[in-house]
């Protein structure tokens, strides 16, 4: 039985960089691995390799995952095939684009990959750039609905606006984290650092390719931005 997800360690825009991704996991502790997050952009170029690499490396882990792809993670349905087949072998990873998934101690993770565009002209777009217009989002978030007694996660690679910050982003996904109150928000954009927005945690988690990762404390409500250096920097 695992144990419930109190810490979650996580990473953004590897880019196919599933040596990164080891090195992490690698110099986190025992009390540390309770459960990951990763938000896309996952590979480099859209190389079903890359995928199948950084995927792959997430399996060995041998925590429960929870992952959704970027802008550049297109077309859509090579990552869609990858994580399909990687789930058959790994079942305690899960894909939660435009979906959730329940983890340990029943807690429900939600997300929605790519860019999310508010604007009401907005061209839906899975092959050259991953990208939806607000509406989808809300529509597929309705689900939440029938799990309001479950504790929440939420995960995009698009960050919520933030009037309060003076920070652009979906106004949106702002509405939507008001609405269903998760405890906290993991995204992309700009620095790694931890904000509130309303009663919920917004965690940016800095770019796995620049040496960021981040560790949450669910319990504590807190976090922590740590550096990762590859062997190659570590010697020279």
């Amino acid at each position: 039985m695992r144990r419930p997800m109190r810490t979650i360690v996580a990473v953004a825009n590897p880019a196919g960089r599933a040596d990164a991704l080891e090195r992490v996991l690698s110099t986190l502790s025992d009390t540390e691995q309770t459960a990951l997050v990763v938000l896309g952009s996952l590979t480099a170029q859209g190389q079903a390799d890359e995928y199948r690499a950084v995927l792959r490396a997430l399996g060995h882990a041998n925590l429960p995952a929870f992952y959704v792809p970027g802008p550049r993670d297109v077309p859509l349905h090579d990552y869609l095939r990858e994580a399909f087949n990687i789930e058959v072998s790994f079942p305690f990873l899960h894909g939660v684009h435009g979906s959730f998934a329940v983890g340990p101690g029943y807690v429900v993770v939600a997300g929605m990959g790519g860019l999310i565009d508010d604007r009401a002209e907005t061209v839906r777009d899975e092959q050259d750039e991953l990208r939806y217009p607000s509406w989808e989002v809300e529509y597929r978030f309705k689900i939440l609905h029938d799990l309001k007694d479950y504790p929440r996660l939420f995960l995009f690679t698009t960050p919520p606006a933030h009037k309060g910050m003076h920070e652009t982003g979906s106004q949106t996904l702002a509405e939507l984290i008001n609405t269903y109150r998760p405890q906290a928000v993991f995204t992309t954009g700009g620095p790694p650092r931890q904000e509130r927005l309303g009663t919920t945690t917004v965690l940016f988690v800095g770019d796995l390719a620049e040496g960021y990762y981040t560790v949450y404390d669910r319990i504590n409500n807190t976090s922590e931005v740590r550096r990762w250096e590859s062997t190659k920097s570590a010697g020279t």
